[in-house]
């Protein structure tokens, strides 16, 4: 058969569903083996952004890699950002992108750019197929690689010369993996160090999260009775309505939470990923890490756990928790502490004031959103208030990016969780800055069919740099820009436009769009001046002493 057509049969093997595309001429081949696929929906995109994303978010939530598929030179290149995303983020993604002919060329250098050598440095792989025959061993080993922990990217380039030769390569077909379990010995050293430790604390990262540990750990958490933590992207993972819970690291340091991790004399990290900055700073001497994880621990200056437990991260979270039992420590601070951050992440969620303040924002949609519905962040100013003070009660229920943390993933973020989840409610919630960068996949979202709320939170700057460059004490200049009418500009794409003009229609207007169907986009002007007062200065006088 035509190598393209083993292509697609052997991306029927490994299960894969969709493929995300801005094609080219370089695809053409390709382009019809998928044609005639009954399996795999192609799902075209308006730029290859939006196809990268989605492919990656793909990824995220099903565990298996999401393909996405571009043309060679810009349509690559394009495709930069959403791998550095699904390898900082850990999503596993396959890239197919097209090449001219290698055999011969008639066009010099048009358009050539070395592909294979620039993802090189963001990919688990990246390799140019130069033989049809080579295809079911090229696949099978990138979506080894792309699934395996760490989870990542890889990228397979396809001349069009290749794609269109004869071939009669067999097949490969993909097998289940089994990941070993920690050893007795190392269990046994855990539980004595937990047992030993005055003030044990679990800290829960983006690892578990991806790994749908849930059950396992809740478990953990209720048999042992410790208090754990998240980092922002290890909410959901235990239901944030545990009592055991005691806030998220959102900042990177001198929060409410972060007296708890002060306190503290051993952390147990549970599926920490170096990516997201550990919310404490180890020193020799100082308290002692327990790293629970697939993998081994980057050691850097402030990150070198004294012991690890590696191996299949369920298996160990519960094999750990039978060591245990229920721990005698003394845990009043971390109540303490764990009742401080209720109250203020709680404050102002009622506050009448237009502009929306982004604490009542955040109380709003919790309010809304259902056990189950879906949240997905842009990055801007408000994904610190929504990491700080929405409470997640399942895993994947937030999807928000601390790895690259990448304007421009939230909408396309959302569609693909509206693809997969049809039943529940999904919003993509983005700043007036990040969602201009991939506002086009209005179009995508509305051919698609898609039931979708977009939030489109309006100050008329990048936020979150203002807010940084006012705490380093510079004029406020350069940041602001203009927008257009976002209730104009949806409805130009088939979408349902609304503009929030009073606090109160917030909730009724949410509520209106999920009743009706569709794509729908919420204009909301966002008043960040609760940024200064609450994350600078009332955190500034903040002294441990709960």
């Amino acid at each position: 058969m035509k190598a393209s057509d083993l292509l697609v049969r052997a991306l029927e093997l490994e299960g894969v569903e969709y493929v995300f595309a801005l094609p080219g001429e370089e695809n053409l081949d390709i382009l019809e083996s998928l044609r005639q696929s009954k399996q795999i929906k192609l799902i075209v995109t308006r730029h290859e952004q939006g196809a990268g994303f989605m492919a990656a978010v793909y990824g995220r939530l099903t565990g298996k890699p999401g393909v996405c598929m571009a043309t060679l030179g810009p349509g690559a290149t394009n495709l930069v950002t959403p791998a550095a995303y699904a390898s900082l983020g850990a999503f596993p993604m396959l890239m197919i992108t097209g090449q001219k002919p290698i055999k011969s060329s008639k066009q010099g250098r048009f358009q050539i750019v070395d592909v294979v050598r620039l993802f090189e440095p963001i990919t688990k792989l990246s390799r140019q197929i130069v033989h049809g025959n080579t295809i079911p061993a090229n696949l099978r080993e990138a979506f080894r690689l792309a699934e395996e922990e760490r989870p990542g990217p890889v990228l397979l380039e396809i001349p069009e010369d290749i794609a269109e030769e004869e071939t009669d390569s067999p097949l490969i077909e993909p097998h289940p993996r089994l990941y070993a379990s920690a050893g007795s010995g190392i269990l046994d050293k855990a539980a004595a160090m937990v047992r030993e430790a005055k003030y044990p604390l679990v800290l829960v990262g983006a690892g578990a999260n991806r790994s749908l540990v849930r059950e396992s750990l809740t478990e953990f958490i209720e048999t042992t009775g410790l208090p754990f933590f998240t980092t922002q992207m290890g909410k959901g993972v235990v239901d944030g309505r545990s009592d055991h819970y005691i806030g998220t690291a959102a900042l990177s340091e001198g929060d409410y939470v972060h007296c708890a991790v002060d306190h503290a004399d051993l952390i147990i990290n549970i599926g920490h990923d170096v990516i997201e900055k550990p919310p404490f700073l180890m020193t020799p001497g100082g308290k002692k890490v327990i790293h629970v994880n697939f993998k081994a621990a980057q050691v850097d200056q402030v990150y070198f756990p004294q012991l690890e437990v590696i191996g299949c991260l369920s298996t160990s979270i519960r094999n750990l928790g039978k060591r245990l039992g229920r721990v005698d420590h003394d845990l009043s601070y971390f109540w303490r502490v764990r009742d401080e951050v209720n109250k203020h992440i709680t404050d102002k969620q009622d506050d009448p004031r237009f502009p929306l303040l982004p604490q009542r924002i955040v109380g709003d949609v919790r309010k809304v959103m259902g056990e189950r519905d879906i949240i997905a962040l842009d990055n801007g100013m408000f994904k610190l208030w929504f990491a700080r003070n929405y409470r997640a009660y399942h895993p994947n229920t937030i999807l928000l990016d601390n790895a690259l943390a990448t304007m421009g993933a939230g909408l396309p973020s959302a569609m693909m969780a509206a693809m997969l989840y049809p039943d529940r409610r999904v919003m993509a919630i983005c700043g007036d800055g990040g969602f201009m960068m991939n506002s086009q996949e209005l179009e995508t979202a509305v051919r698609l069919g898609l039931n979708l709320v977009v939030l489109v939170l309006k100050d008329g700057a990048f936020g979150m740099i203002r807010w940084k460059q006012d705490k380093m004490g510079f004029p406020d200049w350069g940041l602001e820009f203009g927008n257009p009418d976002f209730v104009q500009y949806a409805c130009s794409y088939g979408a349902v436009g609304h503009r929030i003009t009073r606090t109160e229609d917030f909730i009724p207007v949410i509520d209106q769009a999920f009743a009706a169907g569709g794509v729908h986009l919420i204009d909301v002007p966002v008043d960040y001046s609760e940024n200064e007062k609450v994350l600078t200065e009332e955190l500034a006088e903040l002294v441990c002493q709960i």
